[in-house]
């Protein structure tokens, strides 16, 4: 039972942390994107954007990041038998992979904070899909273990990354050519 729910908060958590990763970045594009406003716009944004980006980069993403790093460990602490599987080891990748991006998403955020990144809000439109292809791999991983050939797996996800791409692009042009939003 308690190996239940420890899972159960894990899987909480991960999707805690997953919400405050996808909206912290969607946050960072408006808040790059108030420079091509007015000076009466961007007195009043600039403020909420990086107001709305503390609580929650503060009060959402970093607390379920931590508890994410104390469930998940746990587990592998309750069943140590998880880290003989070779899938494991590639979730364990994914999930490093993951922990990086997390720490970069907060070097971002800090320099939003003090308004000094030059990265634009096309950039930041890509960079939220990153967290998209960890949390395709991730779930992947774990729901089919050992069903999938690596190589066609390692395909599909490569294939998954260009659509995302060509979506990103189409959805660009879209958006610049006053249909989108």
């Amino acid at each position: 039972m308690l190996y239940s729910v420890i899972l159960s908060l894990h899987i909480i958590f991960i999707v805690t942390w997953f919400a405050g990763l996808f909206y912290i970045v969607r946050l960072f594009v408006y808040q790059t994107e108030v420079k091509d406003k007015s000076e009466n716009e961007k007195q009043i944004l600039t403020p909420q954007y990086r107001l709305m980006s503390k609580r929650l980069w503060y009060g959402i993403t970093w607390p379920s990041f931590i508890l994410t790093m104390i469930f998940g460990p746990w587990l592998l602490y309750i069943n140590s038998g998880l880290l003989k599987m070779p899938f494991m080891h590639i979730k364990l990748t994914f999930v490093a992979g993951l922990i990086i991006y997390h720490f970069i998403c907060h070097a971002i955020f800090k320099k939003l904070q003090n308004g000094e990144t030059k990265l634009s809000s096309d950039f930041f439109r890509i960079w939220n899909e990153v967290a998209t292809l960890f949390l395709v791999a991730i779930v992947f991983l774990i729901i089919m273990k050992n069903e999938v050939n690596w190589i066609y797996g390692t395909l599909g996800f490569v294939l998954f990354g260009i659509i995302l791409m060509i979506a990103i692009r189409i959805y660009k042009k879209v958006r610049q050519s006053g249909k989108g939003t």
